[in-house]
């Protein structure tokens, strides 16, 4: 089963998608769209990738405060993840994604991608990061239940 990871923006939703064994997330796409609250392409084009890539769970970053407390956009998130439910029907899990946009940033500056061309990937980069933490902790998780 792949899982799917989303970064869920006011104009861009970054994706990256695991691979058959749940081990590494890779970038995989951004969806852009015009309005924050036009949504229906924006729903399409994840059932189409869930279709696609035999996606069987999704991880949706959670974009709380640094001081941990839960903000507009954290609102706005919950509403996308019980739309993603009822449309989907898979399971949405919310992983903290705090700092994970300026990691991203960092890693694609040192594999010399140019501060211009960043914004090209740094939504699918913060995707992949979001989707291999979570794998990351289900596979420790898993392994202290062993």
């Amino acid at each position: 089963m792949r899982v799917l990871g989303l970064d869920y923006g006011t104009k861009t939703v970054g994706v990256a998608v695991s691979d058959e064994s749940g081990l590494i997330a890779q970038p995989y796409m951004t969806i852009e769209r015009k309005h924050p609250t036009k949504l229906r392409q924006t729903y399409a084009r994840i059932e189409e990738i869930i279709v696609k890539e035999d996606i069987g769970k999704i991880v949706l970053g959670y974009p709380k405060n640094m001081n941990n407390t839960e903000g507009e956009r954290a609102e706005a998130t919950k509403l996308f993840q019980a739309d993603l439910e009822r449309r989907t029907g898979l399971t949405v899990v919310l992983m903290d994604e705090r700092l994970t946009t300026i990691s991203a940033d960092r890693i694609l500056e040192a594999t010399g991608v140019a501060k211009s061309a960043r914004k090209t990937y740094i939504d699918k980069m913060a995707a992949a990061i979001i989707l291999q933490n979570y794998l990351d902790r289900e596979r420790m998780t898993s392994e202290e239940n062993d």
